[in-house]
């Protein structure tokens, strides 16, 4: 537990210090949380939380289901309002190389470090292996506090995908192991990823798969709604619409579906059925991709958010997401959630989503996509079936749970810290799943 006669720097307590949107000193007032008062109580670095990615999104959630939980950022952006969102201003912030849309900021670590010490967590969890997971790193081993991190992304993955590069990809892989070398537990985000982290040197005694969860209400067949592709100019309301929904980069493997697309359309063309390519999101790809299918029947829509992009997804008729670097797949369970049949890679987390021929499909690289995808544009009694199925299976996987799951593992790994203190990784024994 983080000794709370502690003493702080007034010089750091005098830094910028910013909470958004309020100011405190001493302790916080948090709201009452649908669960229980968590113990311990946890702080949570995180260097993603304005940005749009499933990061972000999952450590949103935790603030609006367990607000008790005290998370700390650094970004130059707007970040959710609430008490126990701290955002402390960057020193230096600016577009990460080769992805734009993304935001690589640098924190005072005395500041982050300083409103971490004035919160008097009893445990860290460190959700981002940059900067800001860096300094909850250092915070958590420097006072001897329990230490969980969540391995979201699997950047030797995205290292080798973007780079091609084997020597770049075995120092991705050799500065993760280091940093996750100390945590007490690394949570994934699917049992498919366990052998990844373990590959890393992270003993399979200490890796635990955190369940999944989103909001299963927002995402919905209920929002289903043909007319929304009215509002969108190259759509046409009739066709059979495929629809990816994610980054528009190299890593989620969208070559190979730029590469198959024109001859999927062909195919299905030949049989009288009439298909289009919807794709949401961005990123460095997309000028590529949309240069490349110009001439092909792909609608480009950018970001989508909230209710228009729940309604978007049940609108559809089939989910492409050909990603084989994913850890989970959030957008693979919101399709699903919105009674969307999906065609996935048997390559990591969304694999675990669908069941094949149940929800979807789940292919391997060297299986014809372009052969499966036709074989459920056709079938529309197969499709129909597949999107009652995939409903079903998605509807207990709540954020809820999710977030339950969290704290359960936290107050767990809290109880057996305290019977190994002094304060080391102590997950040498099997951990409670």
């Amino acid at each position: 537990m983080f000794p709370r006669g502690m003493g702080v720097s007034p010089m750091l307590l005098a830094g910028p210090i910013h909470s958004a949107p309020h100011q405190h000193t001493g302790r916080m007032p948090v709201p009452r949380s649908s669960y229980p008062a968590p113990v311990p109580r946890i702080a949570l670095f995180t260097d993603t939380l304005a940005d749009i990615n499933g990061v972000a999104r999952f450590v949103q959630a935790l603030a609006a289901h367990a607000p008790d939980i005290h998370i700390l950022t650094s970004t130059r952006h707007a970040v959710p309002i609430a008490p126990s969102i701290h955002n402390i201003p960057p020193l230096l912030a600016c577009n990460m190389p080769g992805y734009a849309l993304l935001d690589l900021a640098l924190p005072s670590p005395g500041a982050l470090l300083a409103r971490a010490a004035v919160l008097r967590p009893d445990a860290v969890h460190v959700s981002t292996p940059g900067p800001v997971g860096l300094a909850g790193r250092r915070f958590a081993l420097r006072h001897r506090l329990p230490l969980i991190g969540t391995y979201h992304t699997d950047f030797p993955a995205y290292v080798d995908h973007l780079f091609d590069d084997a020597a770049l990809t075995a120092v991705a892989a050799c500065a993760l192991r280091r940093f996750y070398a100390p945590f007490d537990r690394v949570l994934v985000r699917s049992a498919e990823v366990t052998s990844r982290v373990a590959a890393l040197g992270i003993h399979t005694d200490r890796i635990i798969a955190l369940r999944p969860g989103i909001d299963t209400d927002r995402f919905h067949p209920r929002h289903r709604d043909r007319s929304i592709w009215s509002t969108f100019p190259g759509i046409r309301a009739p066709s059979i619409k495929l629809l990816y929904v994610g980054r528009v980069s190299v890593e989620k493997n969208l070559p190979m579906l730029a590469r198959i697309w024109p001859r999927l359309r062909a195919a299905a063309h030949t049989r009288g059925l009439d298909t289009q390519l919807i794709i949401i999101g961005d990123g460095p790809y997309r000028v590529a991709m949309q240069r490349d299918l110009a001439t092909h029947d792909a609608v480009f829509l950018g970001f989508r958010h909230g209710d228009d992009l729940a309604r978007l997804y049940a609108s559809s008729d089939l989910f492409l997401f050909p990603s084989t670097t994913d850890t989970l797949g959030q957008a693979v369970m919101e399709a699903q959630a919105s009674g969307l049949p999906a065609i996935v890679s048997d390559q990591g987390g969304p694999c675990e989503i669908v069941v094949h021929d149940r929800t979807g499909l789940v292919l391997g690289a060297a299986q014809d996509w372009c052969a499966a995808a036709l074989a459920l544009i056709t079938d529309p009694t197969r499709r129909a079936r597949m999107s009652i199925a995939a409903r079903d299976r998605l509807a207990p996987m709540t954020i809820a749970r999710s977030v339950q799951h969290f704290l359960h593992l936290h107050e767990f790994n809290y109880e057996q810290f305290q019977k190994h203190k002094p304060g080391h990784a102590l997950a040498r024994g099997p951990a409670r799943r």
